[in-house]
Protein backbone atom coordinates (compact mmCIF):
# COMPACT_ATOMS: atom_id res chain seq x y z
CA UNK A 1 0.00 0.00 0.00
CA UNK A 2 1.32 3.62 -0.45
CA UNK A 3 1.74 5.98 2.28
CA UNK A 4 0.29 9.35 2.16
CA UNK A 5 4.36 10.79 2.19
CA UNK A 6 4.09 9.27 -1.40
CA UNK A 7 2.05 12.15 -3.05
CA UNK A 8 1.76 14.59 -0.10
CA UNK A 9 0.14 17.53 -1.94
CA UNK A 10 -2.85 15.37 -3.60
CA UNK A 11 -3.35 13.63 -0.08
CA UNK A 12 -3.00 16.67 2.28
CA UNK A 13 -6.16 18.63 -0.33
CA UNK A 14 -7.92 15.31 -0.54
CA UNK A 15 -7.66 15.36 3.85
CA UNK A 16 -6.97 17.22 6.02
CA UNK A 17 -6.49 20.56 3.80
CA UNK A 18 -9.32 19.99 1.84
CA UNK A 19 -11.00 23.12 3.07
CA UNK A 20 -8.20 24.81 0.86
CA UNK A 21 -8.53 22.48 -2.43
CA UNK A 22 -9.79 23.97 -6.22
CA UNK A 23 -10.76 20.72 -7.80
CA UNK A 24 -11.19 19.85 -11.67
CA UNK A 25 -11.99 16.17 -11.67
CA UNK A 26 -9.31 14.30 -9.60
CA UNK A 27 -6.97 16.77 -10.00
CA UNK A 28 -6.59 18.86 -6.93
CA UNK A 29 -4.64 22.29 -6.52
CA UNK A 30 -3.92 25.49 -3.57
CA UNK A 31 -5.69 28.41 -4.51
CA UNK A 32 -2.40 30.58 -5.57
CA UNK A 33 -2.06 32.56 -2.98
CA UNK A 34 -1.96 30.10 -0.55
CA UNK A 35 0.91 27.50 -2.17
CA UNK A 36 2.09 27.11 -5.66
CA UNK A 37 1.41 23.16 -5.49
CA UNK A 38 -1.18 21.29 -7.86
CA UNK A 39 -1.73 17.57 -6.67
CA UNK A 40 -2.31 14.65 -9.57
CA UNK A 41 -3.84 11.50 -8.42
CA UNK A 42 -1.27 8.16 -8.01
CA UNK A 43 -2.28 7.15 -12.06
CA UNK A 44 -2.92 10.46 -13.53
CA UNK A 45 -4.42 9.89 -16.79
CA UNK A 46 -5.27 11.98 -20.29
CA UNK A 47 -7.92 13.40 -18.44
CA UNK A 48 -6.54 14.22 -15.43
CA UNK A 49 -3.93 16.56 -17.57
CA UNK A 50 -7.11 17.80 -19.40
CA UNK A 51 -8.25 19.03 -16.17
CA UNK A 52 -4.95 20.76 -14.70
CA UNK A 53 -5.33 22.60 -18.03
CA UNK A 54 -8.67 23.36 -17.13
CA UNK A 55 -7.98 24.11 -13.67
CA UNK A 56 -5.00 26.59 -14.16
CA UNK A 57 -5.88 28.21 -17.38
CA UNK A 58 -3.89 28.39 -20.93
CA UNK A 59 0.17 29.42 -20.31
CA UNK A 60 -0.36 29.29 -16.72
CA UNK A 61 2.63 27.66 -14.76
CA UNK A 62 1.74 24.83 -12.58
CA UNK A 63 4.09 23.01 -10.01
CA UNK A 64 3.45 19.26 -9.33
CA UNK A 65 5.09 18.65 -5.83
CA UNK A 66 6.22 15.28 -4.83
CA UNK A 67 5.49 13.55 -8.00
CA UNK A 68 7.50 11.87 -11.15
CA UNK A 69 4.64 12.30 -13.70
CA UNK A 70 5.74 14.11 -16.75
CA UNK A 71 2.94 15.75 -18.69
CA UNK A 72 1.38 15.04 -21.83
CA UNK A 73 3.37 15.97 -25.62
CA UNK A 74 3.03 19.95 -25.87
CA UNK A 75 3.17 20.60 -22.28
CA UNK A 76 6.79 22.64 -21.77
CA UNK A 77 8.57 21.08 -19.04
CA UNK A 78 10.00 24.40 -17.57
CA UNK A 79 12.32 23.03 -14.43
CA UNK A 80 12.62 19.85 -12.89
CA UNK A 81 13.74 20.31 -9.04
CA UNK A 82 15.32 17.48 -7.94
CA UNK A 83 14.30 17.06 -3.42
CA UNK A 84 14.87 14.96 -0.93
CA UNK A 85 11.66 14.36 1.40
CA UNK A 86 12.72 13.89 5.54
CA UNK A 87 10.55 12.28 8.16
CA UNK A 88 11.54 12.61 11.72
CA UNK A 89 13.21 9.39 13.89
CA UNK A 90 14.20 11.15 17.07
CA UNK A 91 13.86 14.97 16.45
CA UNK A 92 14.13 16.62 19.99
CA UNK A 93 10.77 18.30 19.86
CA UNK A 94 10.16 20.89 22.69
CA UNK A 95 8.37 23.94 23.01
CA UNK A 96 10.46 27.13 23.30
CA UNK A 97 9.46 30.11 25.60
CA UNK A 98 10.76 32.93 22.89
CA UNK A 99 9.06 31.05 19.84
CA UNK A 100 5.38 33.63 19.43
CA UNK A 101 2.62 32.70 17.27
CA UNK A 102 2.26 34.34 13.75
CA UNK A 103 -1.00 34.90 12.37
CA UNK A 104 -2.26 37.23 9.32
CA UNK A 105 -1.49 40.97 11.22
CA UNK A 106 2.54 39.45 10.78
CA UNK A 107 2.07 38.23 7.38
CA UNK A 108 4.43 41.48 5.46
CA UNK A 109 7.00 40.90 8.34
CA UNK A 110 7.27 37.33 6.96
CA UNK A 111 6.78 38.05 3.74
CA UNK A 112 9.83 40.42 3.97
CA UNK A 113 11.89 38.01 5.80
CA UNK A 114 11.06 34.79 3.56
CA UNK A 115 12.18 37.84 0.69
CA UNK A 116 15.81 38.27 2.22
CA UNK A 117 15.94 34.37 3.02
CA UNK A 118 14.25 32.39 -0.05
CA UNK A 119 13.76 29.27 2.50
CA UNK A 120 11.25 28.41 -0.55
CA UNK A 121 7.46 29.26 -1.50
CA UNK A 122 5.61 31.36 0.99
CA UNK A 123 2.55 33.21 -0.04
CA UNK A 124 0.38 35.85 1.52
CA UNK A 125 -1.87 33.29 2.96
CA UNK A 126 0.50 30.27 3.59
CA UNK A 127 0.21 31.36 7.29
CA UNK A 128 -3.51 30.23 7.23
CA UNK A 129 -2.07 25.94 6.36
CA UNK A 130 -1.11 25.90 10.19
CA UNK A 131 1.12 26.96 13.37
CA UNK A 132 3.81 29.48 12.19
CA UNK A 133 6.37 30.70 14.93
CA UNK A 134 8.78 33.38 15.10
CA UNK A 135 11.49 34.77 16.98
CA UNK A 136 11.74 38.42 17.63
CA UNK A 137 14.51 40.41 18.78
CA UNK A 138 13.76 44.34 19.45
CA UNK A 139 10.40 43.66 18.06
CA UNK A 140 11.45 42.83 14.57
CA UNK A 141 10.70 39.07 13.47
CA UNK A 142 13.78 37.45 13.11
CA UNK A 143 13.73 34.18 12.66
CA UNK A 144 10.49 31.62 12.07
CA UNK A 145 9.56 28.03 10.86
CA UNK A 146 5.75 26.59 10.36
CA UNK A 147 3.20 24.23 8.79
CA UNK A 148 2.58 23.25 5.24
CA UNK A 149 1.71 20.32 3.40
CA UNK A 150 -0.51 18.11 5.75
CA UNK A 151 -0.89 14.34 4.44
CA UNK A 152 -3.20 12.36 6.66
CA UNK A 153 -0.98 11.65 9.94
CA UNK A 154 1.95 13.93 9.01
CA UNK A 155 2.94 17.53 8.80
CA UNK A 156 5.41 19.03 6.62
CA UNK A 157 7.74 21.87 8.38
CA UNK A 158 8.48 24.42 6.37
CA UNK A 159 9.62 27.95 6.01
CA UNK A 160 12.72 27.58 8.10
CA UNK A 161 14.76 30.92 7.78
CA UNK A 162 16.76 33.51 9.62
CA UNK A 163 17.79 36.94 9.10
CA UNK A 164 21.11 36.75 8.24
CA UNK A 165 22.11 38.84 10.88
CA UNK A 166 21.11 36.40 13.45
CA UNK A 167 22.49 33.07 11.89
CA UNK A 168 24.51 31.20 13.74
CA UNK A 169 22.61 30.93 17.03
CA UNK A 170 20.88 28.50 16.71
CA UNK A 171 17.31 30.40 16.04
CA UNK A 172 16.14 27.60 13.30
CA UNK A 173 16.55 24.69 15.57
CA UNK A 174 15.04 25.99 17.75
CA UNK A 175 11.96 26.75 15.71
CA UNK A 176 11.92 23.43 14.22
CA UNK A 177 12.05 21.54 17.77
CA UNK A 178 9.04 24.32 18.22
CA UNK A 179 6.98 23.63 15.88
CA UNK A 180 7.82 19.74 15.40
CA UNK A 181 6.63 19.58 19.40
CA UNK A 182 3.27 20.78 18.41
CA UNK A 183 3.03 18.40 15.42
CA UNK A 184 3.96 15.47 17.74
CA UNK A 185 1.13 17.23 20.31
CA UNK A 186 -1.99 16.11 18.04
CA UNK A 187 -0.29 12.72 17.05
CA UNK A 188 1.29 13.26 14.10
CA UNK A 189 4.72 12.98 12.69
CA UNK A 190 6.94 15.76 11.94
CA UNK A 191 8.58 15.74 7.86
CA UNK A 192 10.28 17.70 5.51
CA UNK A 193 11.23 18.92 1.84
CA UNK A 194 14.40 20.07 0.82
CA UNK A 195 15.91 20.89 -2.40
CA UNK A 196 18.91 17.80 -3.23
CA UNK A 197 21.25 20.74 -4.13
CA UNK A 198 20.92 21.81 -0.48
CA UNK A 199 23.31 19.80 1.01
CA UNK A 200 23.88 22.60 4.25
CA UNK A 201 20.12 22.21 5.32
CA UNK A 202 19.44 18.27 4.63
CA UNK A 203 22.96 17.94 6.66
CA UNK A 204 21.35 20.32 9.55
CA UNK A 205 17.66 18.06 9.14
CA UNK A 206 19.96 14.70 9.46
CA UNK A 207 21.69 15.69 12.68
CA UNK A 208 18.13 17.15 14.15
CA UNK A 209 16.79 13.44 13.98
CA UNK A 210 14.87 13.57 10.47
CA UNK A 211 15.97 11.06 7.87
CA UNK A 212 15.73 10.97 3.93
CA UNK A 213 12.92 8.88 3.09
CA UNK A 214 12.42 9.37 -0.77
CA UNK A 215 14.27 11.59 -3.83
CA UNK A 216 11.15 13.03 -5.43
CA UNK A 217 11.04 15.77 -8.01
CA UNK A 218 9.38 18.97 -8.09
CA UNK A 219 8.32 19.81 -11.52
CA UNK A 220 7.15 23.19 -13.23
CA UNK A 221 5.30 22.72 -16.39
CA UNK A 222 3.33 25.26 -18.68
CA UNK A 223 -0.17 24.61 -19.61
CA UNK A 224 -0.65 24.85 -22.93
CA UNK A 225 -2.08 28.09 -24.88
Amino acid sequence: MSSPLDNPTWTSLAGPHARFAERAGRVLRYPEDVAPFLGLPDDPGEQDWRDVAALAGPGATVVVAGGSDRPPAGWDVLEVLPGVQLVDEGVAAAPDSDAVRLGPADVPEMLDLVARTKPGPFRKRTVELGTYLGIRREGALVAMAGERLHPPGHTEISAVCTDPAFRGQGLGTRLVHAVAAGIRERGETPMMHAAAGNTSAIRLYESLGFVVRRRPNFVAVRVPA
